[in-house]
């Protein structure tokens, strides 16, 4: 079997769904994809299971124990393609999405059940069953095939659907850039906005990389409002082979604590920006808020901040996503919590990031970083200092398949992961992705760090460019006359190279019958 590339796959399948809405067409896809993962990884195991003379391939246990779904005979994938030029293939699809549900607890509520409807065209629902039987698998298992192709998907219907559906997916090199700085490798994890779960499987790829096991090093929480987002984050997870606790159910975080008792170590999140409905009048004694002050009723920024800070564990950290405006915003209960926090000693680190990265949202964005305690972790004791980092004109580069959107290069990661390292370490020094140690010294126009007095004397201003000033312009050392002679030639030589492209046009216009 052929390889098919994502992209391709992307192209092929996207052709199949005609008039169809993105939002509702991004349920078919991913529905289908997880069930090939599972049907997959099921053949998978029942043909390693029938190896054993001891083992009963078709014993439920026997997979429990590999930490496999169980697929019924009806369900596989299989079954699934030899109908999948048939009339009833929708209907088929269904039966094997409530079988599955049914011998797999843990999923049941969870997968999409509406393949049979009448609107769904069922040539073109065989069609895209057919290219999802090409994806090759392989036995390669640092080869995360499937899981790549629904991340893949994931981020191109976000771009697709805009700002109603890219709440539920944080571009990749953002998250890579609060994982790698937070470096979640042992303990609780949290997202109490967690989309489609981003966030947890780029911290099991970060325990991987270093060769640890995400089972029994990092516990996953998580919680999500939307009922079709988290399932595609439970689906998300499930294809990775992560086990996560999201709650009973969708629930939101605010009025719906599905962790109330979680202390974290890390959290890691991308809230929604500057929502006003998230009911904060009836929250105004709520013990969440603590010391700090509670949030305006008109824009939840603020407790987002509060809440995960509430659920930090004593030598916790978090990283999390808001709009440029909170960092200055002067609204009074904003003010009186961001001084309080200040004050408190609460907040770490500020990168500004450079626009472009989301599909969702033209706002100016930032990253802020949270701790309960500078002084444990491990790390060194950093009472009374903030680190800002100013990274709007760092290295981006142009997001595959994407015209408008860009990304975060690994260059930029590194260099703001190792300067926040280096930051933090006792030693001030860091080791950077290509193995070179660097110390930590400001550097002016992009990272600073300031002390306590330095933010009082900016009346509690968080945004990094007031702190680490501008870009020192580089020194023109090439002499007056050799400059001009240099561009005075290049300019002569545009202009009768304009001249020839001239008479070029004139000739071919003349040879048709018009003249200039």
């Amino acid at each position: 079997m052929a390889e098919l590339r994502k992209e391709d796959l992307w192209i092929m399948a996207d052709k199949l769904r005609n008039n169809m809405d993105s939002a509702e067409y991004k349920h078919i896809c991913l529905g289908l994809i997880f069930l090939k993962y599972i049907s997959d990884s099921f053949v998978k195991a029942y043909a390693e299971i029938s190896q054993d003379e001891y083992a009963d391939p078709e014993d439920k246990d026997e997979y429990t124990a590999k930490n496999v779904f169980w697929v019924p005979q009806e369900a596989r994938w299989d079954n699934i393609v030899a109908r999948a030029k048939t009339p009833e293939i929708g209907q088929v699809i269904d039966n094997a999405m409530y079988t599955i549900e049914k011998e797999n607890p843990s999923l049941r509520g969870v997968l999409p059940k509406d393949f049979a409807r009448a609107s769904l065209d069922k040539t073109a629902l065989g069609e895209l069953v057919d290219l999802l039987a090409n994806i090759e698998i392989g036995n390669d298992p640092n080869k995360d095939t499937l899981g790549t192709v629904y991340e893949y998907f994931l981020g191109k219907f976000a771009r697709a659907e805009g700002k109603l559906g890219g709440e539920f997916y944080t571009p990749r090199s953002v998250v890579e850039l609060i994982v790698n700085m937070i470096e979640p490798h042992d303990g609780r994890v949290y997202d109490p906005c967690c989309g489609s779960g981003g966030m947890f499987v780029q911290s099991e790829k970060f325990v991987k990389d270093r060769q640890g096991r995400i089972d029994g090093q990092l516990a996953i929480y998580g919680q999500e409002s939307n009922y079709n987002t988290w399932r595609l984050c439970k689906m998300n997870l499930a294809i990775r082979g992560i086990d996560a606790n999201l709650g009973q159910q969708n629930a939101d975080s605010f009025h719906n604590d599905q962790h109330k008792n979680l202390k974290a170590d890390y959290i890691m999140a991308n809230p929604p920006f500057n929502i006003s409905d998230w009911g904060g009048e009836r929250l105004i004694d709520d013990p969440r808020w603590g010391k700090y002050g509670i949030p305006p009723a008109g824009n939840a920024n603020y407790a987002w901040i509060l809440h995960m800070l509430y659920h930090l564990a004593p030598s916790g950290t978090a990283g999390f996503v808001l709009a440029n405006g909170s960092l200055s915003s002067s609204t009074i209960s904003e003010y009186t919590i961001r001084k309080n926090l200040i004050e408190d000693d609460k907040i770490d680190c500020i990168v500004t990031l450079p626009g472009g990265l989301f599909s969702t949202t033209s706002i100016p964005v930032c990253l802020w970083f949270i701790t309960r305690n500078k002084l444990k972790n491990g790390h060194r004791d950093r009472h009374g200092e903030i680190l800002f980092i100013d990274a709007r004109n760092m290295e981006t580069e142009p997001l595959e398949d994407s015209r408008t959107q860009r990304k975060l290069t690994d260059k930029t990661i590194d260099d703001i992961t190792s300067i926040y390292h280096a930051f933090r370490s006792h030693e001030k020094k860091a080791i950077k992705a290509d193995g070179t140690e660097i110390t930590y010294q400001d550097k002016q126009g992009s990272w600073k760090i300031a002390t306590l007095d330095e933010i009082r004397a900016k009346d509690y201003n968080l945004t990094p460019a007031s702190y680490v000033g501008i870009t020192p312009i580089e020194k023109d050392t090439e002499p007056f006359e050799e400059k001009m002679s240099r561009l005075t030639m290049k300019l002569s030589k545009i202009i009768a190279e304009s001249k020839e492209i001239d008479a070029l046009i004139q000739e071919q216009l003349s040879s048709i019958g018009w003249k200039i």
